[in-house]
């Protein structure tokens, strides 16, 4: 249900793009300037459709982490927390320097 909403609030969110450029040129054929308000009924169905479409994403998003990260925290000790595997590199220039023989 919440892709049918997610489809149907961005086709209309369009459906208002094109009658906002309907409009405008709508004012050009008459000759009057466009005094940067649309009509009415295309606002509405534009905060309708996008409603509609936030409300789909929210619906097709299940859950949601904490905002705060206290929650996740909480179970960690100090050592998990400063163990960092994304910034260790085995490929360093340390390699090339000769081992040191204590003979």
């Amino acid at each position: 249900m919440s892709k049918v909403l997610i489809i149907a609030g961005i086709l209309s969110l369009i459906h208002c793009g094109y009658s906002a450029a309907q409009y405008r040129s709508h004012l050009r054929l008459i000759e009057q300037d466009f005094d940067g308000f649309l009509p009415a009924d295309i606002i509405l169905q534009a905060l309708f459709s996008l409603f509609v479409s936030l409300f789909g994403i929210v619906q097709l998003c299940d859950g949601f982490k904490e905002i705060r990260a206290l929650n996740e925290l909480q179970s960690k000790t100090c050592e998990t927390l400063e163990n960092r595997p994304s910034f260790y590199t085995f490929n360093h220039r340390g390699r090339l320097i000769p081992p040191v023989n204590e003979d």
